[in-house]
């Protein structure tokens, strides 16, 4: 099978990878499986934008008077820096609410399954509260931390803030630098057939330290952009898949769960608990250990291997 084309890894920039690798699978989903399946996103087009309207949307949403002192200083040092803004193409995909908020609430977890699937490098720990230690690997680590949650229902408003450093092929000198996230996220109308939709909008704000200013400006910049549209949205392509199999077979994300060694075994069990009740009215809900087993084949199937990715890598 020929490799999807759009190039959905770990992104290369600094920046941007802090932002999107605590959801980012770092993975390709190979071509047969990128036709119009019910409930994933269409083909990939970025309709995002980098214009001084969408920057100052972006601030303008930031829930600053709800933020300690602290948190307001980093946020304003970020946007006072920012050497490349970014609004991402907003995503609406196909899946179960309470998956959705456990996926942002714990993404060191989605990691996990990614992880035991084969499909990923990327390494995302736990680091103290709200933060996370990553590496692509592919010459990208860095910190990410939550500074603030804001929440109403099934809406809400998070923003994180990362520092970190890229070493690889893509630039010539080693990049290190900040990188400021806003994620806004809000269930909307269901599907026609009652499936929970979920919608999606990221801005990004990066800073990139000394030397690595021009490099990003006059050279990675249109890499950086459509890779980090193009990772969101097969992010949401993943994201739909899985509570496909949650719908279809949750005893198999449960057998899943089970084997997600480097997860909290709270966060194991609340997986399990949400694919079961995600599972329990569907027709369609597969219960017998054979398919609980061949979950873990199919989901994998859709995707490059990390061995596949580590030749892709080689390539460039």
């Amino acid at each position: 099978m020929r490799a999807h084309q759009l190039p959905a890894r770990a992104v290369v920039s600094c920046g941007f990878l802090i932002a999107l690798a605590a959801v980012a699978p770092a993975a390709r989903l190979r071509a047969a499986e990128a036709p119009q399946t019910p409930g994933l996103l269409p083909a990939f087009s970025d309709g995002g934008s980098s214009s001084r309207e969408a920057r100052r949307q972006a601030i303008d949403c930031l829930p600053l008077e709800q933020m300690t002192e602290p948190q307001r200083q980093a946020v304003e040092k970020a946007l006072r820096s920012t050497t490349l803004y970014r609004k991402l193409p907003v995503q609406t995909l196909t899946c179960d609410t309470d998956l959705f908020d456990f996926a942002l609430a714990n993404p060191e977890s989605i990691v996990d399954i990614w992880r035991v699937l084969g499909i990923s490098r990327l390494v995302l720990d736990p680091a103290g509260h709200a933060q996370w230690r990553l590496a692509d690997g592919y010459g990208t680590v860095g910190m990410l931390r939550l500074l603030h949650h804001a929440r109403r229902g099934h809406k809400g408003t998070l923003v994180f803030h990362g520092r970190g450093a890229y070493s690889g092929p893509l630039a010539p000198k080693p990049l290190s630098g900040t990188c400021l996230l806003v994620v806004q996220h809000e269930p909307v109308t269901p599907a026609a057939d009652g499936r929970q939709r979920q919608q999606i909008r990221i801005d990004a704000f990066l800073d990139v330290d000394g030397v690595g200013l021009e490099i990003v400006t006059r050279s990675l910049q249109p890499i950086i952009v459509r890779s980090a549209a193009s990772n969101l949205h097969e992010i949401c392509l993943f994201m739909s898949t899985l509570s496909e199999a949650a719908t279809e077979n949750p005893e198999g994300i449960v057998h899943l769960a089970s084997r997600l060694t480097r997860t909290d075994p709270e966060d194991r069990q609340a997986l399990a608990t949400i694919a079961r009740a995600a599972g329990k009215n569907s027709p369609l809900a597969a219960a017998t250990p054979a398919d609980a087993e061949r979950l873990q084949t199919e989901l994998a199937a859709r995707w490059l291997s990390t061995d596949e990715l580590d030749q892709v890598h080689r390539r460039r």
